[in-house]
């Protein structure tokens, strides 16, 4: 099959490669990078699960093909976590227990990083909106709400992470 080559910054790294043209980005970024923290759920577009940021912005992974992203700096939530940068929504997750199986956990955590950079003080509403293009089967949306809501407010996670 016919390559194409691409170069990108995947989580602050320059990486060039070789793609099939058919490839979609999440593919590209578990099978070719090893980067499987983003997740592949429904292949279209609808459950979040391979949920990244593309310069700066959450995008479903599915729905791009690697070589759409040549250029282009992607962050997945390896590098975000790296850096710390979701530190805070990490702690409050975990003390929250809105991480029960785990699939939807890396979308849900890039999605509501967006959200905080956004608005950093949302209400309860604002949050159910944000997060309703993110599926969840296990808990109900409840904890994940009250995990970034604790997140936004700045208070420290009950259970005592940092």
């Amino acid at each position: 099959m016919k390559t194409v080559p691409v170069r990108l910054a995947v989580n602050g790294v320059a990486v060039a490669s070789s793609v099939e043209p058919r490839s979609s980005l999440v593919d590209f970024l578990r099978n070719e990078l090893g980067l499987t923290g983003t997740h592949v759920g429904c292949e279209h577009g609808v459950c979040g699960a391979c949920t990244i940021l593309l310069n700066g912005d959450t995008v479903r992974g599915c729905l791009i093909l690697a070589v759409q992203a040549d250029g282009m700096a992607i962050e997945t939530i390896e590098g975000l976590s790296e850096r710390g940068a979701l530190r805070p929504l990490q702690a409050a997750f975990h003390a929250h227990n809105a991480l029960q199986c785990g699939f939807c956990t890396p979308g849900m955590l890039l999605a509501a990083a967006e959200l905080l950079r956004q608005d950093p003080h949302p209400s309860r509403e604002a949050i159910r909106a944000y997060l309703s293009g993110n599926y969840c089967r296990c808990t109900g949306y409840h904890a994940i709400i009250d995990a970034i809501e604790e997140a936004a407010r700045g208070i420290p996670p009950k259970d005592g992470a940092a």
